[in-house]
């Protein structure tokens, strides 16, 4: 069948292979233009503090990370999500469960460079999961509802002098999905080489060069994308980044850091001192007190005159800070975020009515993240219940996933807790349906651990 199809994707495209030269070598049409690679490149550099303006005198937030980081977060906060329903949900939920411990990891590298596929295999009986980045994944078709129905990808190994690279190729068409396995061989890393056999590299002879799976409702891989709206491209199905709207606001807050780092060194104070003042050693170095050497500059005098003169200007760090909190203002706002993410949060306005819309805004952004998470998990589990009949893993069943995503960025929760205890003592809610509320105890065990044996008030 398979064998186990894991595969360790390096691709990054435009730079592992030319997609063009892997398209016509597949005979396919790659659905990621130059524009596209080009902006997905730049995400990358950017979340990697790798970008293009950084070099010894401009200096990085770590914005990119910091965005996609705290969206992750938000995103996977308390998340309880479980598989159940059968003996095959409970094999399921145990797979499934891992995919959940590297959720957040996972979300933040795919709200970084705009999207993620999930890709179960299976092996040594269990099924496992690759996370496979945007760069190192290349669509070639999508289907009207946003699934991606046909790509390929690469794994890649070096042999002695010889980089051997595997392409897996998928397409997804009227309930079957289409498997295809080529290796190439060749003597450069960013060269895709000869096509050779399967059996020529002992990692992949195990592989058929085609399968077909039919009777399928889904693809056999799950892609998650940012479900914000391309701007790069406008209708282009593939995911953009959390942050591609503020990609060159984040250039600006490097800078405007970076002016901010020079001010403190360039002002920092001095004391400009005539070399005469210090003694010398046997060698004729002038010996100045540890740890000072920062403070003194010593200077020859042109006219035998000592000098001393302290310096000490004034920092300009109000209105360089202040302007940098300006501009992470906006990037909050063009990522989504609530003020005072980024930008210091005494500085931002704190009125109910504003923390409230500063709150909603947060939440359409992460409540729409969530549902595109989700979908994606609920496909990626049908693909383990596929992969579980395929390989005979556990009896056959039906199952269920259900989700709960914490929405504690736009509800105190505490806030929402007193309230609760202040309505149960004016009776308009039961002891018991506090504790099921806030204890997660059933309707039955909440009774018995709180008996309340008055009317309900309806």
């Amino acid at each position: 069948m398979f064998g186990n199809i894991k595969n360790f994707f390096v691709g990054v495209w435009n730079k592992l292979f030319n997609k063009d030269q892997l398209a016509n070598k597949l005979g396919a049409t790659i659905n990621v233009s130059d524009k596209m690679t080009k902006a997905i490149q730049d995400w990358d550099a950017i979340y990697k503090n790798q970008s293009s303006w950084l070099n010894s005198q401009v200096k990085s937030l770590g914005l990119g990370a910091s965005i996609s980081s705290e969206f992750a977060r938000l995103v996977t906060l308390e998340l309880e999500s479980e598989v159940s329903g059968s003996v095959r949900a409970e094999f399921l939920n145990v797979q499934y469960s891992k995919l959940l411990e590297n959720l957040r990891q996972q979300t933040e590298y795919a709200l970084a460079k705009g999207g993620m596929v999930f890709k179960p295999y299976v092996a040594d009986g269990e099924i496992k999961i690759d996370y496979v980045q945007a760069d190192c994944f290349y669509p070639i078709s999508f289907s009207d509802n946003g699934y991606v129905t046909e790509g390929f990808f690469v794994d890649q190994i070096k042999k002695g002098n010889y980089y051997y690279n595997k392409i897996e190729y998928r397409k997804f068409e009227n309930g079957a999905e289409t498997i295809k396995n080529m290796v190439f061989k060749s003597t450069t890393s960013n060269d895709i080489g000869n096509q050779i056999s399967l059996e020529s590299v002992n990692e992949w002879a195990s592989l058929v060069p085609e399968i077909t799976f039919t009777g399928l409702k889904m693809p056999l891989f799950a892609y998650f994308k940012n479900p914000m709206a391309n701007t790069i491209e406008p209708g282009n199905p593939i995911g953009v980044s959390v942050f591609s709207r503020s990609a060159e606001l984040i250039e600006e807050a490097d800078k405007q850091w970076s002016r901010f780092l020079w001010e403190n060194e360039s002002g920092e104070r001095a004391i400009d001192v005539d070399s005469g003042a210090f003694k010398k050693d046997e060698y004729g170095n002038m010996v100045i007190p540890s740890g000072k050497e920062r403070l003194y500059r010593t200077l020859e005098s042109t006219d035998n005159t000592p000098m001393y003169h302290d310096w000490s200007p004034e920092f300009r760090n109000d209105p360089l800070l202040a302007g940098l909190d300006a501009i992470l203002k906006k990037i909050e706002f063009n990522c989504g975020l609530a003020y005072g993410a980024l930008s210091d949060p005494q500085t931002v306005d704190k009125t109910a009515t504003e923390v409230k819309q500063a709150r909603q805004r947060s939440y359409s952004t992460v409540k729409d993240i969530q549902n595109a998470l989700n979908r994606a998990l609920e496909h990626t589990v049908y693909i383990m219940d596929v992969l579980s009949t395929l390989y005979k893993l556990s009896p056959l069943g039906s199952y269920e996933v259900t989700s709960t995503w914490d929405d504690s960025i736009i509800v105190d929760a505490e806030q929402e807790r007193l309230r609760d205890m202040q309505e149960v003592t004016m009776g308009l809610m039961k002891n018991w349906q506090y504790r099921m509320k806030w204890y997660g105890e059933t309707e039955e065990e909440a009774k018995k651990n709180f008996p309340d044996t008055t009317e309900d008030i309806l």
